[in-house]
């Protein structure tokens, strides 16, 4: 039940492993909480990974669900210390989307789509600082640092010689003619996207105006894989005070299908490049216009 991953992924593992012992013990998570003397908005934040789980918590779950099988014990409470290590982002403070940075770390293939900015792993600096300082108007210089220098990391993954991660970009056209700080870092962002998308393990589709309505209207998401069969996609989607992730197989397989029409509806590889070649000399032109 362990291997080389990060702890938002062992958690989740360990997560589903306590879940399965309930079910088979016939109790629902109120009856365990009554039991343990705890909410019941604990257990069900201890089975879906949400919240870090200590080995006293393991024990008392064990005990709840009378494990007798000491080496399943020891293996789940081995899966809860290895949870409460800290992933990398931890030494950035606290980072309000850690738990999906967790799960973007031990991804192996991100499906995204993006209606309103450029995706976040394909953002230069200076349009992720741009962005970051426009979307949190308020916030202190230190924190909005702290953004981009993690935005900063988390793109390390694109580019990761050994495993890379395999992302599927669908950026509507909206995301490409907003003018995020200024015309220039719009058109060296858009230049820096089409190169981007010459990397063997990334594709980029461009999704215009022209296309018409489309099944990603509602908003920005993202789909997560992950290369161990046991670890089931996430469908993640952002929010402005709390984010959502669906692991139900129905959600997951509802999205996918949204994606693939978001896939066939945009341009193609090429086409896309040089639609965006373009945006980025329209940009261009309002700098030589002005």
């Amino acid at each position: 039940m362990t291997s080389n991953v990060g702890p938002t992924v062992r958690r989740r593992r360990l997560g589903q492993e306590l879940r399965r012992l309930r079910q088979e013990k016939g109790m629902t998570a109120e009856e365990v909480a009554e039991e343990l003397m705890v909410s019941q908005s604990k257990i069900s934040r201890l089975e879906n990974g949400r919240r870090s789980i200590s080995q006293r918590d393991v024990r008392d779950l064990c005990r709840v669900y009378k494990v007798e099988d000491k080496h399943l014990v020891e293996s789940l409470m081995h899966m809860a210390k290895e949870s409460r290590q800290q992933g990398w982002w931890n030494a950035f403070g606290d980072v309000p989307y850690s738990v999906y940075i967790g799960f973007e770390t031990d991804a192996a293939s991100l499906r995204v789509y993006e209606p309103q900015v450029m995706p976040g792993l394909l953002q230069t600096p200076e349009y992720a600082e741009a962005v970051i300082c426009g979307a949190l108007p308020e916030a202190p210089p230190d924190q909005l640092a702290q953004r981009v220098q993690v935005r900063l990391r988390r793109q390390e993954r694109i580019t990761d010689p050994l495993t890379p991660l395999r992302l599927w970009a669908v950026v509507d056209e909206a995301a490409m003619r907003r003018v995020v700080g200024s015309p220039k870092i719009m058109s060296d962002q858009l230049e820096y996207l089409v190169r981007m998308s010459y990397e063997p393990h990334v594709t980029v589709q461009a999704l215009p105006f022209d296309m018409g309505s489309h099944p990603g209207m509602s908003g920005q998401f993202t789909i997560l894989e992950f290369s161990d069969e046991s670890d089931t996609s996430v469908v993640y989607l952002e929010g402005v005070t709390s984010d959502l992730y669906l692991e139900k197989l129905s959600d997951v397989q509802s999205y996918s299908m949204m994606y693939e029409h978001l896939r066939a509806q945009a341009l193609n590889a090429d086409q896309s490049r040089q639609f965006i070649s373009e945006v980025a000399r329209d940009h261009l032109r309002r700098i030589t216009s002005g």
